[in-house]
């Protein structure tokens, strides 16, 4: 028995417009198309601008991105050639490489503006350290892990991004090999004519070989600095006062106090800058004219430190050492050797106890052994219970008086010669301490009103006329304590060199190149000025503008050769004529 066959039911018509899913399938070939041109177009754009980045902060403008990049169309062109496996391996190097050559970009725009000198492959290394504790007692704790965290995040991010984009690009050209390749030969050409003409936008080389300038410089530091070690040996080997007896050196300064005072970043802006030398000028005026009526001379030059911006132990080192420190690894060089420091001359006469008054020292600090310190005092060791000043740890004006306290005013000793750091002026220059009444410096603790009222660094820092300002006042803050010292605890037997240890960063010299710091020596004795008269030195405080300028390892042997025996001077004829006259006029009146 058949069964009926099932009417079909009638059929619909479809329904008006493609399907919600249709549609999605007739757009996902457009999207991924969008995203394959922008990941393309995104990936050459990074490429190009890090290819094109200047290493210097002020050399990052809109025109040094209207260039050609050699190196990018020569390593285009080398991928094009290459097959597919070595194309893809070399893109990732190149690429990463790219990316590290970004990173040390990055690393000199710092050091340009603290340092105004590019970053060190070889030396530079152990600074950073240092600037992560410059970054926690400036701006606290928090700061510092950010900026750790940010760098390391940089550090990673930047080459793997550059390697996926070349990676990327080198991929889609390979596709794309014909287009890619005449373009590539047109912007070759492009570029041969435009170095051909000398072409410039906005006042840069249309034609740019940056990186590759870049890559030949880093290669020929590297290796001088790897060759820097043996010339460094060589020249702490020579000294020409290292067999001099004891009983023949410093004699021009037997039973003196010898205090050797460091000011913080005190360079020639300060005494030169129009926007400072007003005020900086009347503190030198003002502690000329009090230490003038208290009997004491000065006489003023100028010396060259090795560096700018910060370093300053390198220039203590040079200073005292008679040797050019101007890297990290010179400075470790010469604390592990035996080289003779001013410090070390005046203890082996056995005439001075030396000390070290280092305030901005936080932690152990060997190299006191080496200078030759009988005792040293780290801001630990000063009674100070007041608060930070941003990095500063000690004021001024209670370094000073703590110096007094622990040796300047003890009976029945020996004369000192002293290394005094002081530390107010150190960036950054905010929150700043002030002068207040000696009598009532205590344990510090006066200052925590004075420093919770001071200025925010970060705010100071948003403005560079606010920084050069800030600057300024922390310099006169610094002189002021200094010539305060002089007026309550100075004596006839004093004598004060005073100097500062390099020039600001670039924000305060306003980019200028110059290293010179003011130098002077303040002595009650006119003996002690005698000895230094044919070094040309300004009369006062001040340094002229056409005073003598030494580089600043010339100070030790001269400081030495100067102070050491010698032929008598006219002056000093004059004075024994006189004496003479007077006692033989004495004598015939007996008679």
């Amino acid at each position: 028995m058949s069964h009926p066959t099932p009417a079909r039911p009638p059929e619909t018509a479809p329904p008006a417009g493609p399907s919600p899913d249709e549609g999605r399938r007739r757009g996902h070939p457009r999207t991924a198309r969008g995203i394959r041109v922008g990941t393309t177009v995104g990936s050459a754009v990074l490429l190009l601008a890090t290819l094109l980045l200047p290493n210097r902060l002020d050399l990052l403008t809109p025109p040094a991105f209207m260039r050609l990049p050699a190196e990018g169309i020569v390593l285009v062109a080398v991928l094009l050639v290459l097959p597919g496996r070595a194309r893809r391996v070399t893109a990732v190097l190149a690429g990463a490489a790219i990316g590290l050559l970004t990173l040390v970009k990055c690393l000199d725009m710092g050091f340009y503006s603290v340092l105004q000198r590019p970053f060190d492959l070889v030396l530079d290394w152990v600074l950073l350290d240092d600037a992560a504790d410059y970054v926690r007692e400036s701006f606290g704790r928090t700061s510092e892990v950010l900026a750790i965290a940010g760098a390391v995040l940089l550090a990673a991010a930047v080459p793997a991004a550059t390697a996926l984009a070349l990676v990327r690009l080198a991929e889609r050209m390979a596709r794309r090999r014909p287009p890619a390749g005449r373009t590539t030969l047109v912007l070759a050409v492009v570029w041969v004519t435009c170095a051909t003409f000398g072409l410039r936008a906005g006042g840069e080389p249309v034609a740019s070989t940056l990186d590759a300038q870049l890559v030949d410089d880093r290669v020929r530091a590297v290796r001088a600095g790897l060759a820097d070690e043996r010339v460094f040996a060589a020249e702490a080997a020579v000294d020409a006062f290292r067999s001099t007896p004891p009983d023949r050196l410093l004699t021009g300064l037997r039973g003196k106090d010898v205090l050797f005072t460091f000011v913080e970043s005190y360079g020639r802006t300060a005494i030169e800058d129009p926007a400072m030398a007003g005020p900086v000028g009347a503190v030198l005026k003002e502690g000329e004219a009090s230490l003038g009526a208290a009997g004491f001379e000065a006489r003023s030059g100028w010396l060259r430190s090795p560096v700018l911006g910060a370093g300053s132990w390198m220039c203590h080192a040079t200073l005292l050492s008679g040797l050019w420190i101007d890297n990290q690894q010179r400075y470790r060089q010469l604390v592990s050797g035996d080289r003779m420091t001013l410090n070390r001359y005046f203890r082996r006469t056995g005439a001075w106890r030396t000390v070290g008054v280092v305030p901005g020292v936080r932690k152990a600090w060997p190299e006191a052994r080496y200078f030759g310190l009988d005792r040293s005092y780290d801001s630990t060791h000063l009674g100070y219970h007041g608060p930070y000043f941003s990095w500063t740890p000690v004021p001024d004006q209670f370094t000073l008086d703590a110096f007094d306290r622990l040796e300047y005013a003890r009976k029945n000793r020996r004369p000192l010669m002293a290394e005094i750091i002081l530390a107010s002026s150190h960036q950054p220059w905010a929150p700043l301490p002030r002068m207040i009444d000696w009598k009532g410096l205590g344990d510090g603790s006066v200052f925590g009103p004075i420093q919770r009222a001071g200025k925010d660094p970060a705010e100071v820092w948003k403005d560079t006329e606010r920084v050069r300002a800030e600057y300024r006042a922390s310099i006169e803050y610094s002189l002021r304590s200094l010539f305060g010292f002089m007026r309550r605890y100075a004596h006839r037997d004093t004598v004060l060199v005073f100097l500062g240890d390099h020039q600001p960063r670039p924000e305060v010299v306003a980019g200028s190149p110059r290293r010179d710091v003011p130098v002077t020596i303040v002595a009650h004795d006119p003996a002690v000025l005698e000895r230094v008269a044919g070094w040309d030195w300004t009369p006062g405080l001040k340094p002229a503008p056409d005073a003598p300028i030494w580089a600043m390892d010339k100070f030790r042997d001269r400081f030495l050769k100067a102070f050491g025996p010698q032929a008598p001077g006219p002056a000093q004829e004059s004075r024994k004529a006189a004496v003479r006259r007077t006692n033989h006029s004495g004598s015939s009146s007996q008679g």
